[in-house]
């Protein structure tokens, strides 16, 4: 199934978000929880997104952010979903950061940039739920 040409719906979720980076090895801090929490762990960092006021003010962090939930579920074999926000984006000069999960997908921008995006994406063929 190809997504391409399917406009999704996206719920902007509440309030900002914080992406983190703590030293390889570190365990999962307790701060990282809340509506919208993603932990990535590789061997060379421990990345958590979270809500910014839930990160301690001493840890490396990259704030502001929004995060835009696509509506799902959908199959994994759905060819495009990303793309389809992706693209329009990206000729707006909207950066985006993307993270999957088992059911959905979720793209986060920067704050600053909501309004923009939101329009880009309702013109591309996407609809907000509210």
């Amino acid at each position: 199934m190809r997504a391409e040409s399917v406009g999704r719906g996206f719920v902007v979720l509440p309030g900002l978000h914080a992406v983190c980076r703590l030293p390889a090895g570190t365990p999962v801090p307790g701060w990282a929880a809340g509506n919208f929490v993603s932990i990535t762990s590789t061997a060379d960092e421990l990345s958590v997104m979270c809500p910014a006021d839930r990160v301690p003010g001493e840890i490396k962090a990259e704030r502001d952010w929004r995060v835009l939930k696509v509506v799902g579920p959908f199959p994994f074999s759905t060819v495009g979903v990303i793309a389809s926000f992706a693209s329009p984006l990206a000729v707006a000069q909207i950066s985006l950061l993307a993270v999957a999960t088992f059911e959905t997908d979720y793209l986060l921008v920067k704050a600053d940039t909501l309004e923009r995006t939101i329009t880009v994406l309702t013109s591309a063929g996407h609809r907000q739920m509210l």
